[in-house]
């Protein structure tokens, strides 16, 4: 399953949820527990403080979304289990960036359009990173993060530094057995370790 598709259900279930107050259940702790791992990855202090990632709610959704990419790509390489998980999470994300949208105060009549353009984001990211990390192009990656990550501020002097992260991430994630990542287990390296 490509992540167009995890998308695309993940829109759709989203929207079944806040309609019908649906629970889908399954497989909740081993989603939970990986959606933890990915947001304690995704709020290590070293982007926001020293590679100048914006501290806003729009930053934060491109640091999750990075992460989210990264173990998304890792699931959908894996068997049926791991592929039900990856939509797990896909919905469980967007449903978190429902609430996110709500506890700004954006309106409900807003919110779906505000989920559609974000999932348009995070759809483009997810293609540009991916196409990226597949050729190993890392000057490509870290122009793509430095687009999505800081819009508007040209040469970013972290992008580099950023597109490291995602590359050793990556290898961390693929050398994680299947059964560690359907355990909830996920090891995501420290940001601004020694070589980046």
């Amino acid at each position: 399953m490509q992540l167009h598709e995890l998308l695309q259900k993940a829109l759709k279930n989203v929207i079944f949820q806040r309609l019908f107050n649906r629970d889908r259940g399954k497989n909740q702790e081993i989603t939970g527990a990986i959606y933890a791992a990915i947001v304690a990855a995704a709020r290590q202090p070293h982007f926001y403080s020293d590679w100048d990632v914006p501290d806003t709610p729009l930053g934060r959704f491109e640091m999750m979304s990075i992460h989210m990419i990264l173990v998304l790509r890792r699931l959908t390489k894996g068997g049926s289990a791991e592929k039900e998980i990856a939509q797990e999470l896909t919905d469980k994300f967007f449903t978190e960036v429902d609430h996110s949208l709500r506890e700004l105060g954006i309106g409900d009549v807003a919110v779906p359009k505000r989920i559609k353009k974000l999932a348009k984001m995070f759809y483009g990211r997810a293609a540009s990173y991916g196409v990226a990390l597949e050729a190993g192009d890392k000057a490509e990656l870290a122009t793509a993060l430095a687009r999505n990550v800081v819009p508007g501020q040209g040469d970013w002097p972290f992008g580099p530094q950023l597109a490291h992260y995602l590359e050793e991430a990556g290898r961390l994630l693929a050398a994680q057995s299947d059964s560690q990542l359907l355990a909830g287990n996920l090891e995501f390296p420290v940001a601004g370790a020694a070589g980046e």
